[in-house]
């Protein structure tokens, strides 16, 4: 009796163990992304490498809620004005892209860190109505430059955690479920005020977030190997069951730089089955070396997982 007793707890914990979920977690992948337009140095989509054997996302930078005006801009509460180079990076310069490569797609990148010289916020009048702004606005640019899905990249805030939750998530939901865009992705980095709005927005609306655009280059410069490991883990653990992307800078920004172990890091991850993919600010930045680390990154990604 004690016997059999022990063989079905036995069973039962190899089925509890096979249920765990831990064997849901995402897997290697082939996802490349890259941050343009937010500098005004006449890069183009056509200047940066692109391997076939990625699905690689430029991220157009910015699109921001606030008025045009190159003295003081201030907010619209929702209504979005294109703030990246449109000289270079046109609705059909996008268009012509996507065509001589089908494995590449286009997204917009909401907020950033600056206009005008100043601090861009996150500051809406109320829910419903930013939502409502932010929708009409974002369609009318998505549409016209033939976009594919957004990046959340606000960095500084005039709302708490939950407005903010709030107002994102029915922002993506909506697009979403009007056909608008095809995936979505958030960047938070390293910081106190940072992390509590976007933590608040993964936990209540993480199933349509499909892609966690760490700024690891936001830690200090002089980052380890095994220091990235660690905040890797981290920020797995802070948005888990997320698709978390490796990152670098090639503006001379802080992190694990490529030059220092930034691939010996990768390699490190892949063989756990951790690189969902990389992306890199920015191919304004990168345009002076040739695109050294672009092709690098590519490369890792493409064999095999």
């Amino acid at each position: 009796m004690e016997l059999s007793k022990i063989i079905v707890s036995f069973f039962v914990l190899q089925f509890l163990l096979f249920q765990s979920p831990i064997y849901a977690a995402p897997g290697n992948s082939n996802i490349f992304r890259e941050y343009i337009g937010a500098e005004f140095n006449n890069v183009k989509f056509s200047d940066v490498p692109i391997h076939s054997g990625v699905e690689f996302h430029f991220i157009l930078s910015f699109a921001i809620d606030y008025t045009m005006s190159s003295s003081s801009p201030s907010p619209t509460n929702g209504q979005f004005n294109v703030f990246w180079d449109t000289d270079n990076l046109t609705p059909s310069a996008v268009s012509a892209i996507k065509n001589q490569h089908s494995n590449v797609k286009v997204a917009l990148s909401l907020g950033g860190d600056s206009v005008g010289g100043s601090s861009a916020y996150f500051n809406p009048s109320s829910v419903d109505s930013w939502v409502s702004n932010a929708v009409s606005s974002l369609t009318d640019i998505i549409k016209q430059y033939n976009l594919d899905g957004i990046d959340i990249d606000y960095e500084h805030f005039q709302a708490d955690p939950n407005t903010f939750a709030e107002c994102i998530g029915k922002l993506i939901t909506t697009l979403k479920n009007n056909g608008v865009i095809s995936f979505a992705s958030i960047a938070p980095y390293d910081d106190d005020e940072v992390q509590s709005h976007y933590k608040a927005l993964w936990k209540s609306y993480s199933q349509v977030i499909d892609y966690v655009n760490f700024q690891f280059y936001a830690y200090d410069k002089g980052t380890t190997v095994s220091q990235f490991m660690d905040y890797f883990s981290t920020q797995r653990s802070n948005y888990e069951g997320g698709r978390i992307l490796a990152s670098f800078g090639t503006d001379g920004s802080g992190g694990l730089s490529p030059e220092n172990g930034f691939f010996t890091a990768c390699s490190k991850l892949k063989s756990k089955g951790e690189l969902v993919g990389i992306f890199v600010w920015s191919a304004d930045d990168s345009k002076s070396n040739g695109f050294k680390y672009e092709k690098q990154s590519q490369a890792l990604l493409a064999i095999s997982h």
